[in-house]
Parts: structure tokens; sequence; C-alpha cells
């Protein structure tokens, strides 16, 4: 690997599936930890005190959609579904709860804007080829009929 060289397809693949993995790590950690060790109420109410309108419906289902959406990422599955979502989130993050603390932790926003950029990163790339994502697109007809290609339905 030289310095000033682009990376190969298969250095960009292990790329993506380290920075996958990862990111799916802690989201599912941290949806896991919203919903098992705080529960409905613990979430609502620091939805409330961030100031989020309808708290008790919108902390759970940032909850389930990080935990749902690390589940995807980490296995690859639907990346260019929960990557988005998962980014908008910490969009929210940013722009809602942390950016008026400054950029720096314990507060600040450099978490949750890294977070940012990697889903983002993610959807704009793809799971790459380790992932259940790219598995189907060599195989089309082991994907659900909901997400298969107009042309991989057509061909089944």
């Amino acid at each position: 690997m030289s310095l000033f060289s682009p990376a190969t397809s298969r250095q960009r693949d292990v790329a993506l599936t380290v920075l996958r993995v990862i990111a799916g790590a802690v989201f599912l950690a941290h949806g896991a930890q919203m919903l098992f060790s705080f529960g409905f109420a613990g979430i609502a109410g620091a939805f409330g005190q961030m100031g989020f309108p309808m708290p008790a419906i919108l902390g759970p289902v940032i909850a389930f959609a990080e935990l749902a959406g690390g589940i995807a990422l980490i296995a690859g599955f639907l990346t260019r579904l929960a990557a988005p979502g998962l980014a908008l989130i910490m969009l929210g993050a940013v722009l809602f709860v942390h950016l008026r603390n400054g950029f720096f932790l314990p507060n600040g926003m450099e978490f949750a804007l890294a977070m940012f950029g990697a889903t983002t990163a993610l959807f704009l790339m793809g799971a790459g080829a380790l992932s259940v994502d790219a598995l189907l697109a060599r195989h089309p007809g082991l994907a659900p009929t909901a997400v298969r290609s107009d042309r991989a339905q057509r061909a089944a």
C-alpha cells in the first residue's frame, strides 16, 4: 500500500466494513441503553428536558431507530435506508442539543457530528462487498419482494 496511491477495491470494502460495524455498534448500544436502561419514561423525560416536541413519542421512536439502525449497519442490511435515518437523528442531535454547548465533549457536538459524518458516508458509499446488501445484490432472488429492484422483480 503506497502512501499516495488510491485505495484498492478490497481496501475500500474493508474500510466500509470497519466504519459500518463500529458505527452500528455505537448506535446499537445507545439505542439499547435508552430502551432497556432508561425505559420509555426516562427517554420521554430526557427528551422533554431537551425541549423536543412530543417527547413521549419522539424519544422511543429515536431509541428504536438507533437500535434497529445499529443492527442493520452491523449486518450491512438495508444500509442505504438505515444510514440516512441515523444521519438525520445525529443532525437533529447536533442542531437541537449539542450546538449550543460548543464543539468539545462532554456536552458539545463533536461526537454527534462524527456520527453524522459516518452515516452520511455510508449512505453515499453503501455497505461494501462484505455485507448482506452485497449478497442480495449478487443474488436478487434472496431479497424480500419489498426490497428487490424493479429489474430483479421482473426476472423472478
